[in-house]
């Protein structure tokens, strides 16, 4: 499959810039965007030896020379401010660096120019605190992934922006223009970040609708949905926040308030595709333009690489070990075992699960593929119980520097 047209020169820059951090993998990241080798290290040499210029079609002329220096980096400031009316004089200040320019003043320079040109407007001024970071220590260890809270199209409907953050590198996987919140449009999102990416080990999401239920909170089995089974067969972990804690998702949040900062504040959309429209050329600023604090003000491309673990078209069967004791979850959504009746879940009808004995005789885990979903009590018939807290649910990881 050739490059797609609509985004030619995006599609390049994505390529070269996930292909310059270290362990990539170039053929497989080659299949993923759908081109041939001699393709990808043809665009590669050309990224190398003259910049992002070099991803151009030969017949285009560069827009401006990155090795401006001095000269006219007063309006160089204010176009950049411009064009991103959320950056201060730090960003700014590496984002021209990243563009070659040389002999740049201080960002607290740069940070006057923005008030002599009135860029900046005291009342958005926010009082600092020292963030609390935690991160996984490699990229598709875990992504964090979640609904922005929507908006009204100008011409009718809403706007649900889906999207999906790795959490060790901070790189936008997903940022999709929905018309609704259902199970079978994040499937279909998240398929095509899988056939790009590849799966991560782990997706940590809230416990609201699709990805689970928040209702039913002294049981197991109903927070569990039709979404969360289907990536637990595809040997993606899940892991829900705590309820009514969105600070454990921080990177998406913090996601989400720089999306409104710069870009939803600024526009009035008619319909998704133009919603789109915007989205897409930021999330490529965002990846590969940007420079991010809580990276040391490098870009997210350069910490991100595509997972090894490819997307199976077909869906993997369930198995067990051999000697598990293992039932299937029947239409009432229940198990049969020792001469009663165990609630499991609505979600998992006609599943098959297994049970694992723990340090108590009477206490049993219950696991779907490999994920331990909640605990029975031999003697104690009943719905299924939740698991023992994870701690991962349960961090508190405020985020972050924009």
């Amino acid at each position: 499959m050739p490059w797609k047209e609509c985004s030619l020169m995006s599609a390049r820059e994505e390529f070269v810039l996930l292909s310059q951090v270290e362990g990539a993998n170039v053929a497989l990241l080659c299949r993923r965007f759908g081109i041939a080798r001699k393709t990808g290290y043809k665009w590669i040499g050309r990224f190398q030896s003259e910049g992002t210029a070099g991803l151009a079609e030969r017949s285009r002329r560069p827009r401006r020379s990155p090795r401006r220096t001095a000269e006219g980096l007063e309006s160089q400031v204010v176009k950049l401010r411009r064009a991103h009316r959320a950056w201060g004089g730090r960003k700014i200040r590496r984002r021209l660096e990243d563009l070659g320019m040389t002999g740049l003043p201080s960002a607290s320079t740069i940070t006057g120019i923005l008030w002599r040109h009135e860029l900046i407007d005291t009342g958005q001024s926010e009082a600092r605190r020292t963030p609390q970071r935690f991160e996984h220590a490699a990229p598709n260890d875990l992504w964090q992934m979640d609904f922005k809270g929507h908006f009204p199209l100008v011409g009718a409907g809403s706007c649900h922006p889906l999207t999906v953050l790795d959490d060790h590198s901070r790189f936008s996987l997903v940022l999709r223009a929905c018309g609704n919140e259902t199970g079978e449009t994040v499937q279909r999102e998240l398929i095509g970040a899988f056939r790009r990416y590849g799966l991560p080990r782990r997706i940590l999401c809230d416990n609201g609708s699709p990805w689970g239920s928040s209702g039913n909170c002294g049981t197991a089995g109903e927070s569990w949905t039709r979404l969360g089974l289907w990536l637990l067969r595809l040997g993606v972990g899940i892991t829900h926040g705590r309820a009514y804690h969105p600070q454990t998702q921080g990177k998406e949040e913090r996601f989400h308030r720089t999306l409104k900062a710069e870009v939803l504040r600024w526009h009035l959309f008619q319909t998704l595709a133009e919603a789109q429209a915007a989205f897409d050329p930021w999330r490529e600023i965002y990846n590969g333009q940007r420079p991010h604090e809580a990276l040391g003000m490098a870009v997210p491309a350069t910490r991100y690489r595509c997972s090894a673990r490819s997307y199976p078209e077909r869906l993997p069967e369930v198995t067990y070990d051999e000697g598990e004791l293992v039932r299937k979850v029947s239409g009432n959504s229940g198990i049969q075992v020792w001469g009663h009746r165990f609630g499991i879940g609505k979600a998992f009808q006609g599943q098959r699960v297994a049970l694992r004995q723990t340090g108590r005789e009477d206490i049993w885990d219950v696991y779907y593929c490999q994920q331990q979903i909640g605990q029975i009590n031999r003697g104690n018939p009943g719905p299924m119980q939740r698991r023992a807290a994870d701690p991962l649910a349960t961090l508190s990881a405020k985020e972050d520097s924009p």
